[in-house]
């Protein structure tokens, strides 16, 4: 299992950074890099507890299909994405809001497994892991942006 740690500092109210990380629209705009669309369950909006949201986006040269259900949620403190359908073996995203002095600490926990046994691990080591490192970067840095402007 591979497990990736996140920390992003932000000038916006917990509210609303807890509120754009589930935010649909949002989502797909950090992604554009991808074309990662919602095209099933709440594809626009906010997602909420026990919803799904299935994703399609281009990631290697393919089209690939996440169905993701929110597990989890403590409203505006924590919340939990896991994989229902997609590619890989588990897929559980959790994040966590804290908020002090004006700032929201956001903190983002990805555990993964890849399926094909030693062909996925040597896939993620070459390839995934770094992959997801930076689409949650480029996903955070967009998150920051329109939390800080409150913009949606």
């Amino acid at each position: 299992m591979t497990t990736i740690n996140l920390t992003t500092k932000i000038k916006a109210p917990k509210q609303t950074v807890f509120d754009a990380s589930r935010n649909i629209d949002i989502h797909q705009q950090s992604a554009s890099k991808s074309n990662e669309k919602a095209i099933a369950g709440v594809t626009s909006g906010l997602i909420n507890l026990n919803e799904t949201v299935t994703w399609c986006g281009k990631h290697f040269g393919f089209y690939l299909t996440h169905k993701s259900r929110i597990t989890k949620m403590n409203l505006h403190d924590y919340f939990v994405d896991e994989m229902e359908h997609g590619k890989f073996k588990s897929f559980k995203h959790e994040h966590f809001f804290e908020e002090e002095n004006g700032f929201t600490t956001m903190k983002d926990k990805l555990q993964y497994e890849t399926p094909f046994g030693i062909f996925g691990e040597l896939f993620d080591i070459l390839f995934l892991e770094k992959h997801l490192n930076k689409f949650l970067l480029e996903r955070n840095k967009i998150l920051k942006k329109v939390s800080e402007q409150s913009t949606f």
